[in-house]
């Protein structure tokens, strides 16, 4: 390895991450304080869609940074009101920047991803046409979702011992797990990967120099409660014993990427108005935009039978699918398999109470979905 050297570290690097909305804005400042101890020359910048689309000012700020920026990570740009707006940008910064990382964004975005000898823009061949293969088909099956993940974590194992241009692949399916598991410490980690890997010019000193730990795991479907040591578990029993006047269960979905950020007051609040009425509440997330793998398994019981007596949706995306695709006739069946009553809520997510009631629109698409 490399010298550690002070020069080293504290040479100036700037890492620029956009994404939908705000929901690792918190975890990503907890990963900057951590990150500054070993890269004190960093400036890590994070920009959601949700406020470039509504304030011109925030959009200036972005494009500035996309422009100045050396590692440029793009995350869940696949809506045309999100990324239009910066795309010519991204484009003219692609082959100045150090890497551009895109994933799970709409192809006009995905394919700027440059890392390394792995550029999207090409044609798949080698390790991507390989891994292509391994993927099999997609489908909207409820296994999907895991199946995907296993793949997931199988394939920088794969792709580990294969020389090339697999190498900067297999960075990008790291990068996912990061980002997938976006904890500040996996965040922090992602940040370190593609600085030791990537940086260039000038900055290229800092190669070989930081201490890259593995992708951290979470559970894929498991229970949340802010009571809990860990907060997230795999384990029902995990969850604190009820207190309440047990006027009956309710079952609570809620959105797994904000609870591994750490960005869940909203649940909490939600949770402890439940309790406060005297009700029992299961609080549950799942991989994805799929909750059917939490309500098999946490809310019936081992004969099949229900076990709650609500059940209460705090994703803000339908119950099977997000803005991709909506299976609504998967939802009907195990929603009738349940048969209690089902509430959706419907979060202001890309904007502002104030701004809501000033519109004449009242909920923006993405919110309506």
């Amino acid at each position: 390895m490399q010298k550690r050297t002070t020069a080293a570290k504290a040479t100036a690097i700037k890492v620029v991450l956009l994404t939908m909305d705000t929901h690792v804005a918190s975890a990503t400042e907890r990963a900057r304080t951590e990150l500054l101890r070993d890269l004190p020359g960093l400036q890590l910048h994070v920009h959601a869609a949700a406020e470039w689309t509504s304030d011109p000012k925030a959009l200036d700020a972005c494009k500035a940074d996309i422009a100045a920026g050396d590692i440029i990570i793009n995350t869940m740009l696949f809506m045309e009101d999100h990324f239009q707006p910066i795309l010519a940008n991204l484009v003219a910064r692609r082959d100045q920047c150090d890497a551009m990382v895109c994933a799970m964004s709409a192809t006009e975005v995905t394919t700027l991803t440059r890392m390394g000898r792995f550029d999207m823009s090409r044609p798949q061949t080698g390790p991507l046409a390989f891994i292509k293969k391994l993927r099999g088909h997609r489908g909207k099956e409820k296994t999907a979702g895991a199946q995907q993940m296993k793949m997931l974590r199988r394939l920088p194992q794969i792709l580990r011992f294969i020389p090339g241009t697999a190498q900067d692949v297999r960075a990008y399916f790291l990068t996912l797990q990061y980002w997938l598991g976006g904890s500040e410490t996996n965040i922090a980690s992602m940040v370190r990967l593609l600085v030791d890997r990537y940086a260039d010019g000038p900055r290229k000193v800092l190669r070989g120099t930081l201490s890259v730990k593995a992708p951290e795991e979470y559970p894929e479907v498991g229970v949340y409660h802010p009571r809990m040591q860990r907060r997230l578990s795999a384990n029902l029993s995990d969850l604190p014993k009820s207190t309440g006047q047990n006027k009956g269960t309710v079952g609570v979905l809620m959105l797994r990427s904000y609870l591994l950020a750490n960005n869940a007051g909203h649940y909490d609040g939600a949770i402890a108005a439940l309790e406060k009425r005297g009700l029992r509440v299961i609080p549950t997330f799942a991989t994805g935009l799929d909750g059917r793998p939490a309500i098999d398994q946490f809310f019936f019981d081992k004969d099949g039978r229900t076990t709650i007596d609500a059940l209460v949706s705090l994703t803000g995306f339908s119950l099977v699918g997000g803005p991709a695709y909506n299976d609504s006739r998967a939802a009907e069946e195990i929603l009738a398999r349940l048969d209690v009553p089902y509430v959706s809520a419907t979060p202001v997510e890309f904007q502002t109470l104030e701004q809501w009631g000033a519109s004449d629109r009242g909920l923006l698409p993405v919110e309506a979905t």
